[in-house]
């Protein structure tokens, strides 16, 4: 229950963060991926059924507040979270850079597959013209992301929950 609360606080403020700011920053490439950020958070160091309903949860809550297709951001959400998930049971240790590079190439990924599944897959060829702001908002929120992590930890930690995964 409590991680299921922190997070939905977490949650709320990233998408007001992800919805407030694009009004005051007019390039939208510099605004981070907040949401990939905590659902990478989630699959790398909780494992669960719990944890997976929230990640798709965070995606339904994204879709909305901002989905254009509904079920597409929870599709999405659910399989960065899978996608973090095996790659924290394969690994030996999940740190913050690791975090940080699943985050880049979960942004990545992420806007590649709604534009595929929303415009269909011939838009792809076009994807020269989104790549270099694609490309600077995923390194953003792979900047961000080690930041966001610690937060989640001291928060995790005043809840008394578990900071890592258990078999680290």
């Amino acid at each position: 229950m409590r991680l299921t609360l922190l997070f939905a606080a977490f949650v709320v403020l990233g998408l007001a963060f992800e919805s407030a700011v694009p009004h005051l920053v007019s390039f939208r490439a510099l605004i981070p991926n907040l949401i990939i950020i905590l659902v990478v958070d989630l699959g790398l160091r909780h494992h669960g059924v719990v944890p997976a309903m929230l990640a798709f949860a965070i995606g339904y809550a994204t879709d909305a507040l901002a989905g254009s297709h509904p079920g597409l951001n929870a599709f999405m959400m659910t399989m960065v979270f899978m996608v973090s998930y095996e790659i924290s049971t394969r690994l030996m240790v999940t740190n913050a850079l690791v975090g940080a590079t699943v985050v880049f190439f979960g942004v990545i990924a992420t806007a590649l597959a709604t534009v595929a599944f929303a415009d269909g897959f011939n838009a792809l060829s076009d994807t020269g013209s989104m790549l270099p702001g694609l490309t600077l908002q995923a390194a953003i929120s792979a900047i961000v992301a080690p930041f966001i992590f610690s937060m989640l930890a001291a928060s995790k930690r005043m809840t008394g929950l578990p900071v890592r995964a258990k078999r680290e």
